[in-house]
């Protein structure tokens, strides 16, 4: 009695294709954070002893959300290699949702520099007074911009991760074949004696 057709070569998994995917999580991180490290808002405030002193405000100290965004970003770069269907989807909420949160932490700056400088203006001179006008450098804009960028990337992993889920289906059935082969033939002959058609 002759065998079925040898099953069709499997592809192997796509791991490469999972490792481009935290690897753009990681830049991803990155690009948000960095936006927060260098100056935001420059003003000036007095202090009892020293007068009027100048003040220099980092992005990180008027929008604290986008470090928070950025180790959530790494924890999705995490769990890329580890998630199934449903948990793509999972990653893609998270990334989108730091994006939004990045870009609303930095809009809320540009849009009102001087509630965004107020306290700290006071913790730097003692006193919850501006005394001068407050000066914004393109970094907030540039923050936003890396929000809408976590956004794009959500779309794009989603549509990267589509194949993943059917190429491990694929694989998985075709070794459950192969490892069942001998039974599989077994059970044709069972069948066939009990009057069966297998086929």
């Amino acid at each position: 009695m002759t065998t079925g057709a040898a099953p069709a070569p499997v592809p192997a998994p796509r791991r490469g294709a999972r490792g481009r995917a935290a690897g753009v999580m990681v830049l991803l991180a990155a690009v948000t954070v960095v936006p927060a490290l260098p100056t935001w808002l420059t003003t000036t405030g007095t202090t009892p002893l020293r007068g009027t002193v100048p003040v220099s405000i980092a992005g990180s100290q008027v929008a604290p959300g986008i470090f928070a965004a950025g180790v959530a970003l790494l924890a999705a770069a995490a769990a890329v290699a580890l998630v199934g269907r449903a948990g793509r989807w999972v990653v893609a909420v998270v990334v989108a949702g730091c994006g939004v949160l990045v870009a609303l932490s930095a809009g809320a700056v540009i849009s009102d520099p001087l509630a965004a400088a107020t306290p700290v203006v006071a913790d730097v001179t003692g006193v919850g007074h501006v005394a001068g006008p407050v000066s914004t450098t393109a970094w907030p804009w540039v923050a936003v911009v890396a929000g809408a960028v976590d956004v794009l990337a959500a779309v794009w992993f989603l549509r990267a991760s589509q194949a993943w889920g059917g190429s491990s289906r694929r694989h998985e059935a075709a070794a459950g074949r192969a490892v069942d082969g001998p039974d599989d033939e077994r059970s044709a002959w069972d069948a066939l004696s009990r009057g069966d058609d297998p086929s």
